[in-house]
């Protein structure tokens, strides 16, 4: 088959008509090299540099950029290099195993830095490199086997209901990519040169990364007398994460940030004085948006009710035997067996247990506790992850967590584990939550791909095992030099803000004290409202907790994205120069971000360029 013969089925995004069959591109009725040596070292790489860099930005930014489409576009110029047959099979593979830098990343990172940030406030916490690992190994492998009975109701029953945006452009990269390699080469380009350009400020710091209003004198008056300030940061990687996310969210993000430095903190500001300014951004807004954060995932769980109790009957049909004896040896619809999925989920569950009892809590009691409360929050909240990514690309993994550490804290302090101990355990159970989350929310979006193009779903699940691994131990590294290198408490450090709201949640509740339970109802009521207003709420409360600084340049990002989607009357004018941008944008995310993590290895290894422009010091931005 001629590369230019590749194209996507007209039904390939419609619902089908009564007796009409999905033909993916590849036949279901022939066999193509998929996993091979080349695809899963290529695979593994990608696993290893993006997580690494997703990490990094995820820790400065709070946002974790989905890797899919980057992989793609690179798996498309090494293959087109290399001359590979079967191009279009290997290159699924080499996407689905790169894929599980996003979901490891942000299991990990939305959370287990929180431990670190409570050491740094005096709380004798130890946590290591085995933790951090075993912790989104454990998740990540939970998150695969709990979503794999679903799949064929999200990716075959469902077919034409999701628009599977983020599996979309994938898909369309992919098969485009058959035809011509030349998006690589833009891609590498912008690599370079927005990884060149956040490498030298933070590296060099030939100028400053965040940009003040209190560089002017009305802006430092206008700063210190009513305590209003803005901010943008100037790095190149944030900016190309808002293009991709869009204006919509990044409004809405923004809308929640400009909620508390321009209303909240002025506001308080102007009725009690400086006195009270600290505490406030620190705890009462922070809590509000806990509230909201924690109520859209309960939103998000009423709302996929339905889809629960379906995708648990057709798993149960499955595994009693009752599938159609097409769906038996069609290459395109074989997944795992159902025998080896129980008693691999039985293993994880019993190794888990063995890990919080031996390496966590020591105490078989409340080790058995929380092996429950990650069994059945996983299992409820998979179905809400795949489902909010089928229809938004958006995966509402952090209201979830949020929601798992504030049940694990109650349950914890009532079986009498508090203090340090009570912290790490919470913390660790919701690091296996969160990861298993976050992990079935991405690799729906890999099967969706695989269920277009025509790969074998089977070989994607077992090889998503072995990127997991990878990712996991990547991530725990990098987490563990950025610790060092930056840290996560104090001046200069990674906002890590998932991590910092994880921990303002059972800081609280395992001193002690109590939770603000006030403060988290009227954030929950906001996220009521915003729903009632069909507003996600979800994005705006995580604003809450991002630096206003960060979250402009998405804007700007997002603004851009639609400038350049929407000026022309050419619709598929619009289209082609959208994607160009998408892959600039993404050659900005990659790039920026792998050579933060550069430069946080030479900071680590105590490399400090920037000492020797001591007239940043004193710069007033």
């Amino acid at each position: 088959m001629e590369n230019d013969q590749f194209k996507l089925p007209e039904n390939a995004q419609r619902e089908l008509k009564p007796g009409e069959e999905y033909e993916p591109i590849l036949s279901k009725n022939k066999k193509y090299q998929e996993v091979t040596v080349w695809s899963v070292c290529i695979g593994l790489l990608m696993t290893i540099l993006f997580s690494a860099a997703a990490a990094y930005l995820g820790l400065k930014v709070g946002q974790v950029f989905e890797a899919a489409i980057p992989i793609a576009i690179i798996a498309i110029g090494l293959t087109g290099l290399a001359r590979k047959n079967d191009a279009l099979s290997q290159n699924v593979i080499i996407q689905s195993i790169g894929g599980c830098s996003g979901g490891v990343v942000a299991g990990a990172i939305f959370t287990l830095p929180a431990l670190y940030i409570l050491q740094g406030k005096g709380y004798q916490i130890e946590i290591n490199f085995w933790q951090v690992f075993i912790a989104s190994l454990l998740g990540g492998i939970l998150g695969i086997l709990f979503l794999i009975p679903f799949r064929k109701y999200f990716v075959k029953e469902q077919h034409g209901k999701f628009p599977f945006p983020e599996a979309t452009a994938t898909t369309q990269v992919l098969v485009s990519g058959q035809k011509k390699g030349k998006d690589s080469l833009l891609l590498v380009i912008s690599g370079l040169i927005g990884g060149l350009y956040d490498f030298i400020v933070s590296t060099f710091g030939w100028w400053s990364e965040t940009l003040t209003t209190r560089m002017m004198g009305w802006g430092a008056a206008l700063a210190d007398k009513a305590k209003l300030m803005f901010k943008v940061n100037t790095g190149a990687a944030v900016l190309g994460l808002g293009y991709i996310i869009g204006l919509k969210y990044a409004f809405i993000i923004c809308c929640g940030s400009m909620l508390v430095w321009f209303i909240i903190i002025p506001g308080m500001n102007l009725i009690w004085g400086d006195q009270v300014l600290d505490l406030m951004n620190k705890n009462y807004a922070r809590h509000i948006g806990i509230g909201g954060i924690a109520m859209a995932g309960v939103i998000s769980i009423i709302k996929s009710w339905g889809v629960i109790k379906s995708s648990v009957g057709l798993a149960a049909n499955e595994f009693k035997g009752k599938k159609a004896s097409v769906e038996a040896v069609d290459r395109t619809l074989q997944d795992l067996s159902m025998k080896t999925i129980v008693i691999g989920i039985v293993a994880v569950l019993i190794v888990t247990f063995l890990f919080f009892w031996f390496g966590v809590v020591h105490n078989v009691w409340h080790a058995l506790i929380g092996i429950l409360v990650v069994a059945v929050i996983a299992f409820l909240f998979t179905t809400v992850a795949a489902n909010a990514i089928a229809i938004v690309g958006s995966n509402p993994v952090s209201g979830m967590t949020l929601m798992t550490l504030i049940l694990a804290s109650l349950v914890m302090v009532a079986a009498g584990l508090s203090g340090p101990s009570g912290m790490t355990a919470t913390l660790i159970i919701g690091g296996v939550v969160c990861t298993a989350l976050a992990v079935a929310g991405a690799f729906i979006t890999d099967l969706k791909v695989g269920y277009w193009i025509g790969t074998t779903p089977k070989k994607q699940e077992i090889w998503k095992f072995v990127g997991v691994a990878v990712a996991a131990a990547t991530v725990a590294g990098v987490i563990m030099i950025l610790n060092k290198a930056y840290g996560f408490v104090g001046d200069g450090a990674l906002v890590a803000p998932q991590a910092n709201a994880m921990s303002a949640v059972i800081e609280p509740m395992m001193s002690g004290g109590s939770a603000p339970w006030l403060l988290y109802g009227i954030g929950a009521a906001i996220a009521l409202i915003l729903n009632f207003c069909k507003i996600p709420a979800l994005p705006f409360a995580l604003g809450m907790f991002i630096p206003i600084d960060l979250n402009v340049p998405l804007l700007i990002g997002g603004a851009i994205s639609w400038f350049v989607s929407t000026r022309s009357k050419d619709q598929k004018l619009n289209d082609a120069r959208y994607n160009r941008g998408t892959l600039i944008a993404s050659g900005f995310i990659a790039g920026g971000a792998l050579m933060g993590v550069v430069s946080a290895i030479l900071k680590f290894c105590n490399v400090d360029a920037v000492a020797k422009t001591p007239w940043l010091a004193s710069s007033p931005w």
